[in-house]
């Protein structure tokens, strides 16, 4: 929810109110003394040791535990790893490790048999794709006549009599393309 900001008081009610003022030796004093006491309650929060039957098998345990208890363990592990690393034990370095590039979530190894398991989806996708491919192409019409290669001939000729495109293309003179023609001669009794 949005909450307004306070409004600035009246310049009367300002005028009546006691002005207080630090001086800048006792702001420093102050700052040091708040520093001071965030380092020591870090220090006094991070300073013992996480007990080893917590980190013993944290490989094995990792995946079974609740989300809940993972996030407990990492952040008092992240807390531990704020002091001097010299001070944590081995058992702190591995499973702090190994919770932060082990292969767990979405680093997780495959399966056994994944690889063929997608190798066998992705051949029967094609496999029914082929199959509704040809089903398709067995119900189509046949081809129209302009997709003959004598139409195609005789539209060729049309643009040589149209002079058409005479400097490049087919009416120019020792043009050795194609032309038009694009398809196979016409399959006897297709006709119509």
């Amino acid at each position: 929810m949005l909450r307004s900001l306070p409004r600035a008081t009246s310049s009367t009610s300002s005028l009546l109110s006691p002005i207080v003022r630090r001086s800048p030796s006792s702001l420093q004093t102050s700052s040091l003394y708040s520093r001071d006491t965030q380092r020591q309650q870090t220090r006094s929060a991070s300073a013992h040791a996480i007990s080893n039957p917590t980190l013993a098998g944290i490989e094995k345990r990792w995946e079974g535990m609740p989300p809940q208890d993972q996030a407990e363990l990492w952040m008092a592990l992240r807390d531990r790893m704020k002091v001097d690393w010299h001070e944590l034990t081995t058992q702190e370095k591995k499973a702090a490790y190994w919770i932060a590039f082990g292969p767990h979530g979405p680093r997780a190894l495959d399966p056994p048999g994944e690889g063929k398991t997608v190798f066998l989806y992705t051949t029967i996708g094609i496999a029914i794709s082929f199959v509704i491919f040809v089903a398709i192409r067995s119900m189509a019409r046949d081809p129209p006549k302009t997709m003959t290669k004598e139409y195609q001939e005789m539209t060729n000729e049309y643009l040589r009599n149209q002079n058409t495109e005479p400097i490049s293309g087919l009416s120019s003179e020792g043009y050795k393309g194609k032309g038009q023609v694009q398809s196979k001669p016409a399959v006897k009794g297709l006709d119509s």
